[in-house]
Order: C-alpha cells, then structure tokens, then sequence
C-alpha cells in the first residue's frame, strides 16, 4: 500500500505555487509532470485482456506399447547466452568466444507412460513457447520429436518415431546400438544409427571434445575442452554428471578399453592412460607417423586393434619395440571433411563425425579407408542434425539389460518411477518446469489506482502434480518463496481450485496461519467455501525469502484435466480484511470475497468486478517465469520496455517481455 500520489501531487504543487514566482512556475509543472507520469493509465489496451502469460494446453500421446515412458518439455530453438570462454578448437587454436546453451531440458513439464494406448495431460505453457519436445524412453531406448502447438492442443502418435527408413546396418540379435555425442556447446545427445534420429539426453557441466563410455558400468566419460579440463563422469543409469578431477589436459581423442579399465587419452602426438576413479595419468607414449596432428579420435576395435584419426585421416597405431606407437595411415590421403570422433557399433562397422555446425555421419571400411556419408547434410536424405559432432561413442543396449525390479508393485518399474518406494505415486506435472518459478505479483490498493509497480506481494511459486500410475493426480505440492512485501499492510495469500469441492481434499498442511481471521475446517481448506480454498499464509511479513511448500492430498485421483491448471485462481487478502480479496484479472472472488468491494469515500476503478480497472489494467500479474519485480515506486512499464507493445498488442506482441533477454529490462529498476 501506498499513498494516493494524485491527491498528494495535487497538494503539493497548490502550495508550491501560492510561495513561489511566476518564474519558476513552468518548472513545477514539468517536474509534476515527471513524477506523477500517467502513461500506463492511457494505454489502448483491447477489451478483455486478461495479461496472462500462459496458455493451457492438453496433450495427448498415442503409442502402441502400454507403460511406456514420455517425458515433455516446452521447447524453444533459441539458445540462451551462458558467457564467454577461452579453449583450444579441435583445429588448435586458442579462441575466446561466446558459449550458447540450449534450454530445452531445464524446461520439463510433465512424465507419464501410455495407459491403455493413450497418456493425455494438461499443462501450462508459457506463451513464448509454440512447440513442444516429446521424448520416448523405453528402457535405455529413447526417440523424440519436436511437435507444433495448435489451437492449444498437440496430438502425437509415438509410432512416428520408428516410421523412418532404416539404414542396411544391423547390429546382431538383441543388441541395439546408440551412439552417444557430445559436443562444445555442453551437448549430450543419443543417434540411433539405424534411423538418424536425434534425441537430446543431457546438460553437460562444461562443452567438451570426447567421451568414451564404460559399457559394463553403464558410465560415460568426458573431458572438459576449458581450464581446468574437468574428467566428467555421466550416469546412463541415472542421467547424473559429477566431476572426478581436474584432468588439467585437453585434446580431442578418448576411449576406454575395458581389457585394463582404462582411458586412452591423445592430444597432438602424445598418447595417454588414465586412472578413470581418479583422473590422474597411468602411462604415456609418443605417435610417430601422424601427417597432422590436429582433431580426430582413437577407438579400439573388439580385437584390441588401437585406431586413430586426425585432420589427415584414419590410422592403425602399433607400439614398437622403442615403446613408441608407430601410426600406419588407412584412408585415402586427402579426406574432403575433417573428422572429429569415431566408434565401433556391436557389426564391427567403424563410424566417423565430420567437423562443422552440422555434423555428417560417416561409415568407413578400416580395410581400404573407403567410406560413405549415412546421416547429415551431405547425405541426400532429409537428415540433418543442426548440431557439432565433436566425438561420440557406442552404447550397446542389450535385450536383457532392462532391470525390471518395482519395489511398490505399482506396475512401473522403478528406473522409470519417480517415487520407486510409494505406490501411489509414479510421475509429476510441473507449473511452470522442473527447474524454473512462475511470479506472483499483487497490487493491494484494489479498487482504487496502485503505482503499478507489483511489489505489494509478490511470491515466487512452483506446482507440482504428483501422480500414480495411471497418470492421475494424487498430490499437489506448491513451494513458494516471498520475494517482495512492499505494502505496509498485512495481507494473505491463497488460491481457489474451482473444479473441486472441499469434499474432495484429504489433508493440507504446510500453511501458516496465525492471525486469526482465517478459519480452516479439520481437512485444512477454509471453511464455508463452496470450491476448494486453500490460504498459504495469513501474513506476508512473516514470510519473507522463507521457502516453504504446501502440500494437498486428494481424497481420490483426478485427471489433470479436471484439476484444472496452476496457479489456478490465487489472491491476496488485504490488510486481514476477510471479504477484500485481489485476483486476476477476469478471475472470480471465493464464496467469502467481494469483488464489488466498496468503500464510503473515494472512487474505485473495478466498477464492474473484474479485477481489471476502467482502462484496463490489472492489479495481479501472473509471470511464467522469475520475475524481477521493479523498486519500489517504478511503474512495471518503466522498468519493462516492452511491456506496452504486449499489453497494447494483447499479448499478441513482446511476449517474453519479462525475461532477460537484450533491451528487455532496466536493470537499475528492478530488484534482483
């Protein structure tokens, strides 16, 4: 809350101008100008803009094999800028250049597995997404895509993901071959060989040049390409990195042999032995016979045959009696690509990656060097990877090799199950992602003009749905943070599912309510309301930078869609009054809120209860993302420069305005 800065300026400048002269009278009026500054108030906003960032969105997954893993992010083809970096390129040279990551896999909204052919889901998506990633996990065995948003909906039939032509290769029965790619850009991404498709598996710590994987172990190594040349080890299993040691070498060529549980490491013209528990060196040999010495890779085949190449092609190294290893060059002597990597698949077929921004896939007979191009660009078949193959390496995925053990006996088995030891629980929805916040903001001067700078209340909030087994809700989990009380009042918070009864809720707990004027009934949702109510907090004050989470039990699973879509219909009570609810915009005030609050004297701006003032504006904003809430006083336009283009534009325009992208924000206006 604060005070009316109309009747204030008014106040002022009448005093101003009885003491002081004529001459000085123009300045007054243009500082009052400045101060009391309406823009906002004038902006063409369209009629019925309720300011949302999301869409909801129902997604429905068709699949011919029950139980079945999908996991679905909201997806974007930008990259974010994660910074500068200085590394050694695969050509040598010492650069110093901007690293862009993609976001994609920080943004997951749900899991689920096919039920009876079908997993369907509701979710919120942020409005500057239109395009979803579905990934297909069986096992180890995983395919994606990368589906379009239409009129809110995306309908996807899995058997999609095998319908591509398969290449002639065929790995032996009941093996199935990945290869497993890294790249700078902090890529880890899954190729299978047989079809080119792609499937973006993980984040790496630090962008990197090789990987080599422990089969028996389930375990993929890499070097960091940066100082210190972190020795990073990936779980398959568990789809977790963690670093070893600091190795404080880099180069391009790695592979593990499992005859001595080593890395054979190579840089230039050295080759290397590494200790992979400890990331220190074993041995080390000197290469005689390399006509350059830059990029490539080294491999060893099932029989022990050591390979390597370079920029100048594929090489047989043999260790002399001098304990040299002597390089006999294969492949013809000019290549017209630069290869990065190399692996054997379970056919003993030797594959190569190509440098560039998108990488070609290449076989290569280890007779003759003849080879041809499979996958890529250069391939003539509509396949292109859009990314650097820096190096890869083969998973063999055995029939066999699945573990089936389900410690709740809740039919999921328990690497595909987020909660492997309770069988009521199985996957979970996310609002907004696994990894991201959603923002609550509030102005509590509500039916009268704020200052628009939404930092009365402001919260930052994450859903999660948590379901069983058969992809219905159980749970609902809200963790929320308060990031900003700017008001001298003591307001509430809490929000309304509309589509249940209280009836419907088993328990609630982790609210704090200590003020007396919110009364519960022995499930924890508010008494004497028609839907579900659930107040968080009573007082803002108290909780302040505290993370805390709410969590909701449901008497009996809901489907997502009749759940309906977080945050649902949250709001603020104002200052302990009970019926002074504040929503948003077009949201409608609980059994015991008023939305055509009164006062005796003043003159409100929500005359018809809407929670949108006479010229359109709101007075609560729900952001799908960390919103920065602007300083105390500073209109959210002034702080946001396109924050008119998208309320002008009916959220048509601008809509990633609120985020941390060049030219969005005034940093000097917000708070961190």
């Amino acid at each position: 809350m604060k005070p009316n800065r109309t009747i204030f300026n008014a106040i002022s400048l009448c005093l101003t101008l009885c003491i002081l002269s004529c001459d000085v009278t123009q300045e007054i009026e243009n500082f009052e100008v400045e101060v009391d500054e309406r823009e906002i108030e004038n902006l063409n906003i369209p009629e019925g803009f309720n300011f949302s960032t999301h869409k909801e969105v129902q997604v429905s997954i068709s699949d011919t094999k029950d139980f079945v893993k999908y996991e679905v992010y909201a997806y974007s083809d930008e990259k974010y800028f994660a910074g500068m970096e200085t590394y050694e390129n695969e050509e040598g040279v010492v650069v110093t250049d901007s690293v862009f990551k993609s976001d994609v896999l920080n943004n997951l909204i749900f899991t689920g597995v096919i039920n009876n052919g079908a997993l369907i889901q509701t979710i919120s998506l942020p409005n500057h997404y239109d395009k979803l990633y579905i990934r297909r996990k069986e096992g180890f065995k995983y395919a994606a895509s990368v589906e379009n948003v239409y009129n809110n909906e995306v309908v996807f039939n899995g058997a999609s993901l095998t319908d591509k032509n398969s290449f002639v290769i065929k790995a032996p029965a009941g093996v199935t071959d990945y290869l497993y790619c890294v790249n700078g850009s902090a890529e880890l991404f899954q190729v299978d060989p047989l079809t080119g498709n792609q499937v973006y598996l993980s984040d790496m710590p630090m962008g990197s040049y090789t990987c080599a994987i422990d089969q028996e172990n389930k375990v993929l190594y890499s070097i960091g390409r940066s100082n210190p040349h972190p020795l990073m080890k990936y779980s398959i299993e568990n789809n977790t990195w963690e670093t070893v040691a600091n190795y404080g070498k880099g180069g391009p060529r790695l592979d593990y042999n499992p005859d001595d549980n080593l890395l054979y490491f190579s840089t230039g013209d050295k080759l290397y032995t590494i200790n992979p528990d400890t990331g220190t060196d074993v041995n080390s040999w000197d290469i005689n016979g390399l006509h350059l010495t830059n990029g490539g890779d080294l491999v060893f085949a099932d029989d022990g045959t050591l390979f390597l190449c370079s920029f100048s092609g594929l090489y047989s190294l043999e260790l002399d009696n001098n304990n040299v290893y002597q390089a006999s060059r294969i492949s013809a002597d000019n290549l017209p690509f630069n290869p990065t990597s190399m692996t054997f698949d379970s056919n003993q077929e030797l594959w190569l990656a190509s440098n560039g921004s998108s990488s070609d896939l290449i076989v290569m007979d280890t007779q003759t060097g003849g080879w041809q191009i499979n996958w890529g660009t250069g391939a003539d078949n509509d396949s292109d990877f859009g990314r650097t193959i820096n190096d890869l390496t083969t998973f063999r995925v055995y029939s066999d090799i699945i573990d089936q053990t389900d410690t709740d006996n809740d039919g999921i088995i328990d690497i595909e199950d987020e909660f492997p030891e309770d069988a009521e629980k199985a996957f979970e929805v996310f609002t907004p992602s696994k990894y991201g916040w959603g923002t609550l903001a509030f102005e509590d001067l509500w039916p009268y003009t704020g200052d628009y700078d939404f930092n009365d209340v402001a919260l930052n909030y994450k859903c999660i749905a948590i379901l069983n087994a058969q992809n219905m809700a159980v749970q609902l989990d809200f963790i929320y943070t308060v990031k900003a009380n700017g008001a001298g009042f003591k307001n509430g918070f809490g929000f309304e599912i509309e589509n249940l009864t209280p009836s419907q809720i088993e328990s609630v707990t982790g609210t704090v309510l200590n003020e007396g004027f919110v009364n519960v009934s022995a499930n924890g949702t508010e008494s004497n309301q028609e839907n579900a109510v659930v107040i968080i907090f009573d007082n803002v004050h108290e909780r302040f930078g505290k993370e805390t989470t709410v969590s909701i039990k449901f008497t009996q699973p809901i489907s997502t869609a009749t759940l309906g879509v977080a945050p649902f219909n949250p709001f603020i009570i104002v200052n302990a009054e009970r019926e002074k609810e504040v929503h948003l915009p077009s949201k409608s005030a609980t059994s015991l809120g008023n939305n055509l609050y009164q006062v005796q004297e003043g003159y409100p701006k929500d005359s018809d209860g809407n929670y949108l003032s006479d010229t359109g504006l709101p007075w609560a904003i729900n952001v799908v993302h960390d919103f920065k809430v602007p300083n105390e006083g500073v209109r959210v336009n002034e702080a946001y420069n396109y924050f008119n283009q998208w309320a002008t534009s009916g959220g048509t325009n601008n809509t990633d305005w609120y985020k941390d992208s060049p030219g969005n924000r005034n940093v000097d206006k917000i708070q961190n």
